[in-house]
């Protein structure tokens, strides 16, 4: 016997004993299945009739399925055994968990309620391996809406939650009969609320991170009482007692501090993590239409149409593809006719590509850079600012903070100084604009100092980025992609000054908003015959991301100029498409499409107030290809956001309109988001644009216009191409 045919008798031999222990489990589990597999006949003759037939399907990596099947795909009521011991019994839509069903876990943990589209979502019950259980809402895996968690030492919660932690209005109860009603946030209780002890005692006012912050009143059962302005802090603390009558003259000794002590005994019972959520699993079935083709079930997982297309890069070698080194190796499905060389995003016929992988974006300033030197100078500065020591940071700054000329300069001579150290470059003298507000606002973003001057100052280094953008700005990232610095002009940066009071307050009082985040405003002075001046802005970097950003999309809603000047061939992951290149809808969760479409009312309100435009939302999409190592973390609006996008057709007639004609053709993503390129005042070169433009096209469609004008654009055509995913 040959070796390759030695192979292949250990490969089949490796499938029989996967088949037969899969019906093993599957009968130890289901007990006997009683349901024949339907003759070939009868699978024709089901397919003509349009109608779900039984099946039941031992899956080449050893799961199983019994249950109605429709279209190479579980649809109607079914089962799924995962080799792992994961297993569902309920109700399919399109091959994904849709409806009423179970979902339980090796662990002995179930889950018995809603699913929609692969995921947790609406009203079900948790029960978890411990015995804790919630009963409630559900979003997307999250704990949403209103629900009652019971925990397994006996403390309960009964309130509002928010993607997975207590938010909104809620009652917890501890077993030694302590208890706190009022506002949660986070998962910690922040707000108004009142906190009673076993013992009577309460505590009514306001809460920060879990403890006593701000005005409150402390109670005994006695009618004794304090009234304060409390902190954990002693030296910020204080307030008055004032005793009753029966009031024992201990008490009068008080200490307030020791209340802080008392919380410290109540702690929260610990969130329990669970392993894998149903979404994330695997599912294998058949694509084909015989049992004779199986392939790995990633290919048709993350769409709605798996007769057309599949996941790219698949594992599978059975499909009808062409062998490696082909053309569709970056494409979506596989193409089954030639088809000219014309743009996907005007045939519906032609299948979506996904984009070359372009390298890393920039180029790294080394020595011999013509801006070598400035980035050492830009490090130093930074290295100074966010190093010199400074008074604990508040949030709640005093109007003089916001004053621009409340700046500092410092020189930094080659030879180095009392405060700045001995270094290579040119002398030069640096400027902090606002320190004390940026140090807040970094405070705010939770950015650790450390951490942020190791990314712009560390060992590695800045790059630049290959072309400055429109405005003559350079725009440079740091080596971890976390931050962006760009170069501004003068009049950006005193219309960043004039906004900066009511910038602070609007991302203070919005933690989820979609606006840009700006870090430090700072200034370079080249000493020496040309005294040039640069201005640098920080900001965080929307994209930044553990996934690849498959398609990126600069959106203003207007359409002059808005066209990406690459041909097709050239796109590449890092190209910045526009709003005409525009092919898809983008569908988010109820939830978080109601919460997007409140803050983008917000964001626009703030920024038309504030007479801006020329602003655009930046969004970047990772297809989603499932696999059994997890999803994401850290979701929030705009970021690591699950959504799915449906492609659209731009016609020849109307290649012009802003948004296509949507084909129900979707795709699973992960989203990226938020408005960027806010510094735009509405000035006498913008006025002047406008009225040169509109002689020569009509009005609406170029970016230069009022700001109210442009709010109002803007918002109509975000809202045309973001709906909610019913």
């Amino acid at each position: 016997m040959s070796k390759e045919q030695s192979g292949v008798l250990k490969a089949w031999e490796a499938t029989m004993r996967k088949t037969h222990a899969a019906k093993k489990r599957a009968n130890s589990i289901f007990g006997t299945i009683t349901m024949a597999n339907a003759a070939d006949e009868d699978l024709e003759n089901h397919g003509v009739s349009g109608e779900p037939y039984l099946v039941e399907k031992i899956l080449p990596n050893g799961d199983y399925y019994t249950g109605q099947w429709f279209d190479n795909a579980p649809e109607g009521q079914g089962k799924y055994l995962w080799i792992d011991g994961c297993m569902y019994l309920g109700e399919w839509h399109k091959g994904k968990t849709t409806g009423k069903g179970r979902f339980s876990w090796p662990s002995g943990a179930t889950y018995e309620g809603e699913f929609k589209n692969g995921y947790i979502n609406g009203i079900g019950i948790y029960t978890g391996p411990s015995g804790d259980t919630y009963k409630g809402q559900w979003v997307m895996n999250f704990k949403h809406g209103h629900g009652m968690r019971f925990y397994p030492n006996g403390d309960w919660y009964d309130g509002e939650w928010r993607r997975g932690l207590q938010e909104g209005l809620g009652k917890y109860q501890w077993q030694n009969d302590s208890h706190y009603i009022g506002e949660w946030k986070n998962g910690m209780i922040c707000g108004n609320g009142t906190f009673v002890w076993g013992n009577a005692n309460k505590y009514d006012g306001h809460w920060e991170e879990g403890l006593p912050k701000g005005n409150g009143s402390y109670y005994w059962p006695d009618g004794s009482y304090y009234v304060g302005n409390w902190s954990n802090d002693p030296e910020e603390h204080n307030g008055i007692y004032y005793p009753s009558e029966s009031s024992p003259a201990a008490t009068t000794d008080w200490d307030p501090q020791s209340v802080y002590a008392e919380l410290a005994d109540c702690k929260f019972c610990p969130r329990e993590n669970v392993s894998i959520m149903p979404s994330q699993k695997v599912l294998a079935w058949y694509t084909a239409n015989t049992d004779d083709n199986p392939v790995d079930g990633k290919a048709s997982v993350g769409m709605e149409r798996p007769d057309k297309m599949h996941m790219w890069e698949s594992d599978d070698d059975s499909n009808d593809c062409p062998e490696p080194g082909r053309e569709s190796d970056s494409e979506i499905s596989c193409i089954q006719h030639q088809h000219d060389d014309t743009n996907p995003k005007f045939n519906p016929d032609l299948s979506l590509k996904v984009p070359k992988m372009g390298k890393k974006p920039g180029e790294t300033i080394s020595r011999g850079h013509k801006n070598y030197e400035l980035m050492l100078n830009l490090q130093l500065g930074i290295r100074h600012s966010v190093g010199r020591p400074a008074p604990a940071t508040s949030l709640d700054l005093k109007a003089a903070a916001f004053d621009p000329k409340e700046k500092i300069w410092t020189r930094f001579p080659t030879e180095g100084s009392k405060y700045t150290p001995p270094h290579q470059s040119c002398e030069f003298k640096w400027k902090d604009y606002c320190p004390v507000v940026f140090r807040a606002l970094r405070k705010l973003f939770k950015v650790d100092p450390a951490d942020y001057m190791i990314s712009i100052c560390g060992n590695g280094a800045l790059r630049e980025l290959s072309s400055p953008g429109k405005s003559g700005s350079f725009f440079y990232l740091t080596e971890d992609d976390r931050y962006m610095i760009k170069t501004m002009k003068k009049s950006e940066a005193k219309v960043f000054i004039r906004m900066l009071f009511a910038y602070y307050n609007h991302v203070r009082n919005f933690e989820n908003t979609l606006v840009i985040k700006y870090y430090g405003l700072h200034c370079v002075k080249l000493t020496g015959p040309t005294q040039r001046k640069v201005r640098f802005i920080i900001m965080g970097n929307l994209l930044r991301s553990e996934y690849t950003i498959h398609r990126r999309f600069d959106l203003k809603g207007s359409s002059l100029g808005r066209i990406t000047d690459k041909p097709e061939s050239e796109i590449d992951s890092t190209t910045i498409l526009k709003d005409l290149d525009l092919n898809f809808i983008f569908k988010l969760e109820k939830s978080w499409f109601d919460e997007f479409c409140w803050q983008i009312d917000r964001d626009c309100e703030f920024l038309e107030t504030e007479r801006t435009m020329d602003y655009s939302l930046l969004v970047g999409i990772h297809f989603k290809e499932i696999s059994s190592n997890g999803e994401w973390s850290a979701i929030k609006l705009g970021t690591n956001m699950p959504a799915r996008v449906e492609r659209t057709i731009r016609k020849p007639e109307s290649v012009f309109h802003l948004v296509g004609e949507q084909t129900g053709e979707c795709y699973e993503v992960i989203m990226f988001f938020g408005i960027i390129d806010i510094l735009q005042d509405y000035d006498i070169t913008k006025r002047l644009e406008h009225a040169y433009k509109s002689i020569q096209y009509d009005p609406t469609s170029i970016s230069a216009v009022d700001p109210k004008q442009y709010s109002k654009r803007f918002r109509d055509f975000i809202f045309k191409v973001f709906c909610e995913d019913i």
